[in-house]
């Protein structure tokens, strides 16, 4: 069954009317086409236009669609010959983290990635895309890896954060953290990130601290949740929309603000209503983004990343 979420009642309620109106046109052969077109338009426009203007916080209930496409899905339908690689050689293998090898539109790349889930079993295994500081000593090992065998390297952002255990905090989170985006920012290698959905704190900087970052329309990408936001401001979590509108977390914020580089435009109705299309045009924009890279040498991409970050720090203003 399609998910809707809350402010997209009324187009639940006309999508139900046409598909009872289809149930009964197959069961008693009557002839609705003409009333199925006309609610097919009513709905469409209706999509559109609350689409149009979606809230900071409504954007954060599209980008955590429990349908929208995952970093798993996402490396399926763009890598071709992945092979996963574990482990980050000191504790354990973090499933929240997805990395390996394969070939993106024939060249070799490594690709890493933040895993949600798409059902409970599989969420729990992931960890709802929270890593440990062993996803983190993971993501740096294949950055580390890549740069040794010159891959470019590709990463597919989707995660509330870190998670904040108190294991994953005696095993070095913070400095698990620090270390994957130094590998990023030290990466003698094109690396283009993109947020697919939810951009959370350090533990989504982590995997996208790239020559090129790039976000879904309708992603979110911001230092903290909206929740944790209104829980330390407000000590209310009820708080959570107004801390949305404060955060500037929207792709359109984001790229006003020059924090991201290029945003990905979404099928209508955000992209869990058509991922082959979404994954489509994820393809086409790393594609895109990363081609210019390919031929710089690696002193120049580091420092030209180095100089991008900086540069956020001085110019950046809410």
């Amino acid at each position: 069954m399609r998910h809707f979420l809350d402010f997209e009642k009324p187009i639940a309620e006309l999508e139900g009317k046409i598909d009872e109106l289809r149930r009964a046109t197959d069961a008693d052969g009557l002839d609705l086409a003409d009333e199925v077109g006309r609610l097919q338009d009513k709905a469409e426009k209706l999509l559109a236009a609350t689409y149009s203007k979606l809230t900071p916080w409504q954007k954060a209930q599209v980008a955590r669609h429990p349908d929208r496409p995952k970093a798993l899905q996402t490396i399926q339908a763009l890598i071709q010959d992945f092979t996963p690689l574990a482990g980050d050689r000191a504790f354990a293998d973090d499933p929240a983290i997805i990395g390996g090898m394969g070939r993106f539109r024939g060249r070799a790349v490594v690709v890493l990635g933040t895993e949600k889930g798409t059902d409970t079993d599989s969420r729990v295994h992931r960890n709802f895309g929270m890593a440990r500081p062993e996803g983190y000593r993971k993501a740096r090992r294949l950055m580390e890896l890549a740069g040794r065998f010159n891959l470019p390297i590709l990463s597919f952002v989707d995660t509330a954060g870190a998670f904040p255990g108190i294991e994953a905090e005696a095993r070095g989170q913070a400095e698990a953290i620090a270390r994957a985006i130094e590998a990023g920012l030290d990466a003698p290698v094109p690396f283009v990130a993109t947020i697919i959905g939810e951009g959370g704190s350090g533990g989504a900087i982590a995997l996208a601290a790239a020559d090129r970052v790039l976000m879904l329309e309708h992603a979110i990408y911001s230092v903290i949740s909206p929740e944790g936001c209104a829980s330390i401001l407000w000590r209310d979590a009820a708080m959570a929309p107004t801390a949305a509108e404060a955060l500037r977390l929207t792709a359109e914020d984001l790229k006003r603000l020059e924090l991201v580089d290029a945003v990905i435009g979404e099928p209508l109705g955000g992209a869990h209503r058509d991922p082959a299309a979404a994954l489509t045009a994820v393809g086409d924009a790393v594609w895109a983004a990363l081609t210019p890279l390919l031929g710089q040498d690696g002193a120049t991409l580091k420092a030209r990343r180095r100089e991008k970050f900086l540069e956020m720090g001085r110019n950046a203003v809410v």
